[in-house]
């Protein structure tokens, strides 16, 4: 597992870049890796931070339709659920990996687990990719450049230290230094049975 962020980033990158090809929300994914694999689901992590981002763009235009936006509000909510539960399919990936480490006594729980961390990484990968869409604009005001070419700085600074620190919680992880649980995310909102708003309607 080290360097598991450079494998991560690599898979990210590929999949931002293959959205990019058509950049519509509704571009079919074709998935190049074996499925079940960890390629697999990293690729389909930002796949769906892809389009999330770019739903997010379309629902902030100030002429949208209302039921449009309804609509793309609605396709929001359930790409949310969908990067949950994949986040939560990956931790139990690492959950696997690492089942037969002897936990030392005095081992540790980290604030997140590996999983969020390599879902922070998606997203950056994708501010990555478009703020360096910005700083390569050709019709932008060179102010505006320099001050993209100073967030990008920070974005790159900011994968680099994420990638450590992901490494580092997975030697720990593997050396027994840490420990790690997965946490269902219990969202309420999107549960009838939770969401007063939903089972007051029954």
């Amino acid at each position: 597992m080290i360097n598991f962020s450079r494998q991560s980033i690599s898979v990210f990158e590929k999949a931002t870049r293959d959205y990019h090809v058509k950049d519509h929300v509704d571009t079919e994914m074709k998935n190049p890796y074996e499925e079940k694999t960890i390629e697999y689901y990293l690729y389909l992590k930002n796949w769906i931070d892809a389009v999330q981002w770019h739903l997010e763009d379309i629902i902030r235009n100030p002429s949208i339709d209302p039921a449009e936006a309804l609509n793309i509000k609605r396709r929001i909510d359930v790409s949310n659920q969908n990067r949950t539960d994949l986040v939560e399919l990956i931790d139990s990936y690492f959950l696997d990996q690492y089942k037969d480490v002897k936990v030392q006594k005095e081992a540790t729980i980290n604030t997140e687990s590996p999983a969020w961390a390599v879902d922070r990484l998606s997203i950056l990968i994708l501010k990555i990719y478009h703020m360096e869409q910005e700083v390569g604009r050709g019709d932008a005001a060179a102010e505006h450049i320099a001050a993209c070419q100073a967030k990008l700085n920070i974005l790159l600074e900011q994968r680099s230290d994420l990638s450590s620190a992901l490494d580092q919680l997975l030697e720990d992880i593997a050396a027994g230094r840490k420990y790690m649980k997965a946490y269902k995310q219990m969202k309420m909102y999107n549960d009838p049975a939770l969401n007063p708003v939903l089972y007051s309607k029954g």
